[in-house]
């Protein structure tokens, strides 16, 4: 199995046995790539995570071939040859054909016909040699009454035999793979011009050709009755091949194998393989649109924070009023009020006393504001108040900030407070650190995805959940300010080890070093293992505890320390003690460069945070509505979302615009992730505007 995967995903055979070793181990993908280089070749988090992958596949592969030789021998059927051939066959569409003749079948058509007697018929039209018509009396009896029911069994079991042949299917395949088409036709009952499925009532397309999010949108169609999809190739050139295989020249039953081929075909071959190319491809555009996802899920969490600012968070509102909430720098908090600044109420004065009076109360350094209804109005009137001192003003990404609200976690940390507190705690904590924020939220709910809802949701949980574990620990975690939520992804923990952690916070106060994480109650040695070095300690007893060198390397560092004659604190300090450092004096037949290089970059920039950092940003002061726009504007703007046929830019007003990927470079895009990123600031022009559909066009190009 293992060379198998080495060869699939083209990586040494050491390397794939030495990732496995380590998972069945029980670590994690994040520690491997980050603590085992020398073991992986300094393997990725991707490629480590794609040995993970292939090595579930193949388990599953070797399962299902287990099952099937078990099934077989029950049957007293399985000879050496057979037994050979299951074992050296790893693609499972091709398993189950071997497996198809000795399958447990419901009463077919060719089940009844043999119990009529008909079998030695249908092995006589096989063999096409003979004149049929002469011997087919000998098949009548109390069940088959006349030379049209004889033939009729007769070749229902012949389209039974050809629809198991394994070459036959193969042949079938083939030609889906080459030349199928995907077809839609629509429903006269659903058909409506206005239809947001309009542009695939009519769809005809090489299914080779036919996009990921095309399919996923035709398949959502189909499943809303609208429209129905076939996929097959050119039905005469299939059977011209089958024909070939089967058809003997001068046969004198050649016209009734014709029957008896276009009938497999028909009713059983087509629509078999039909639906393995169909799952085939929908397992492709779910990837592709899991992928995608996964990679803005990435971008959004590993987003700028500000980091830790006494916060005033404002989720804007109109009848209703605006939500205010002052948090301190640790995001606990202190106060909240409503205030109507918008329409239809306009209390202006008002609203100004009251967040004047909080910033100055609580010595506010920034203000959040929702970017959800009103978020325009509302930035305005903020950004017209006069401060006693410096006061920057953002307008942060709300999606997904009434999910929060509205759950058992928010329920938990607020229990006193209503939906409309909790989510403006939401959106001010977001803008100190979103990847602390959102991972309390499911990430399905925070819409930077593509047909999400449509996606194989088993594997779309499984990715988001490491992505989220990946960006939580390439960023670290502050072990005594983290909550169990954030904790909960740090490699080697959980849900029970992060509460536990949160309980020993709580009981004996702030940890003073990653060694008393030993004490915390069923954290043993493979979960400090796994954990310790993504934990920060700000100003603990060991400096390292700050930094992302693992406690096993303590030793390494203070050797370095000990032959420089300094101490350990010395060399996160002091530049020109790090140059005198000769790592190939430290290297062991455990530790190689590779580690030791990371060692040297942690100690130049002890518990750096790979994000950058939060820019203040602003829309056009003279945009507030689609009416405004006109076309050949340009117009600064926010990416909310990229799908794989462009990016939803936010430009301050409730529609957010979408650069097409023909319109992100003088050459066509195909992968609009390549040209920008979520949450990214850039400048857009207006090429195109839709009033009666809402709909915006933009373009990066000039």
């Amino acid at each position: 199995m293992l060379e198998r995967i080495a060869k699939i995903l083209n990586l040494s055979l050491r390397q794939v046995e030495n990732v496995i070793q380590l998972f069945e181990e029980g670590a994690t993908i994040p520690f491997i790539a980050r603590y085992r280089k020398e073991a992986t070749g300094s393997l990725d988090e991707v490629q480590i995570g794609s040995i993970q992958e292939e090595w579930e596949r193949q388990q599953e592969i070797e399962k299902r071939q287990d099952t099937i030789l078990k099934a077989i021998k029950d049957q007293d059927k399985l000879t050496p040859n057979l037994e050979k051939k299951i074992k050296s066959t790893f693609d499972l569409p091709k398993l189950e054909d071997i497996y198809l003749p000795y399958k447990k079948k419901r009463q077919t058509r060719a089940e009844k016909a043999k119990k009529k007697g008909l079998e030695p018929l249908a092995k006589l039209l096989m063999d096409q040699n003979q004149n049929i018509d002469k011997l087919l009396d000998k098949y009548l009896n109390n069940e088959v009454a006349n030379h049209e029911q004889a033939l009729q069994g007769a070749k229902d079991i012949i389209a039974e035999w050809i629809s198991e042949h394994e070459q036959a299917r193969n042949s079938v395949r083939r030609n889906f793979e080459r030349e199928a088409y995907s077809t839609t036709s629509v429903s006269a009952k659903k058909k409506d011009e206005n239809s947001k499925y309009k542009d695939y009532f009519e769809f005809d397309k090489p299914l080779k050709k036919v996009q990921p999010h095309q399919l996923l949108a035709i398949m959502r169609a189909e499943k809303e009755g609208v429209l129905k999809l076939d996929i097959a190739p050119d039905f005469n050139r299939v059977l011209d091949k089958l024909d070939d295989l089967f058809i003997k020249r001068n046969s004198k039953t050649a016209a009734y194998m014709e029957d008896a081929i276009e009938d497999s075909y028909k009713r059983l071959i087509k629509p078999s393989i039909s639906t393995e190319f169909r799952n085939l491809h929908k397992d492709k555009a779910d990837e592709y649109s899991i992928n995608i996802f996964a990679e803005n899920l990435r971008q959004l969490l590993l987003a700028p924070p500000l980091g830790s600012k006494r916060i005033l968070a404002i989720d804007p509102g109109y009848a209703t009023g605006c939500k205010v909430v002052c948090l301190s720098k640790t995001g606990d908090l202190l106060d909240h009020t409503v205030i109507y600044p918008t329409p239809p109420r306009k209390d202006f004065a008002a609203a100004s006393w009251k967040v004047k009076s909080l910033v100055e109360k609580y010595k506010i350094e920034a203000i959040a504001i929702g970017n959800g209804t009103a978020s325009r109005e509302t930035e305005q009137f903020a950004r017209s108040l006069s401060f006693h001192t410096p006061v920057e003003i953002y307008v942060v990404n709300e999606s997904g900030a009434s999910i929060y609200s509205a759950s058992a976690v928010a329920r938990e940390e607020f229990p006193n407070e209503d939906v409309t507190v909790r989510g403006s705690v939401s959106i001010g904590r977001r803008l100190m650190d979103p990847l602390a924020e959102l991972v309390k939220i499911d990430p399905k709910s925070i819409g930077v995805g593509q047909y999400q809802h449509d996606v194989n949701q088993k594997k779309l949980q499984k990715k988001l959940d490491t992505v989220v574990e990946s960006c939580v620990n390439a960023v670290g975690v502050d072990l005594n300010t983290a909550s169990h939520y954030l904790l909960n992804y740090v490699s080697g923990l959980g849900p029970k080890l992060a509460q536990n952690i949160v309980d020993y916070r709580t009981t004996n106060g702030l940890f003073k070093s990653r060694k008393e994480l030993k004490k915390v109650k069923r954290l043993g040695a493979k979960a400090f293992e796994q954990a310790a070095g993504f934990l920060r300690i700000r100003e603990g007893k060991n400096p390292l505890d700050n930094t992302a060198v693992h406690p096993e390397s303590y030793p390494i560092v203070e050797k370095m320390a000990k032959d420089l004659n300094c101490k350990v604190k010395d060399l996160l300090e002091k530049p020109e003690l790090r140059k005198q450092i000769q790592l190939r004096n430290y290297v062991t037949k455990t530790v190689g460069m590779p580690t030791l290089e990371d060692i040297l970059k942690e100690l130049e920039k002890p518990g750096r945070d790979p994000r950058q950092k939060r820019k203040a940003f602003s829309f056009a002061a003279n945009i507030q509505s689609i009416e405004d726009i006109k076309e050949g504007m340009s117009l600064p703007g926010i990416v909310t979302n990229i799908t794989a046929f462009g990016a939803f830019v936010d430009i301050g007003i409730k529609t957010n615009g979408l650069i097409h990927k023909s319109k992100m470079s003088n050459r066509f895009v195909e992968d609009p992730s390549q040209y920008v990123k979520l949450g990214e600031e850039l400048e857009v022009t207006v090429v195109g505007l839709d009033l009666a559909r809402n709909r915006i066009q933009l373009s990066l190009v000039d």
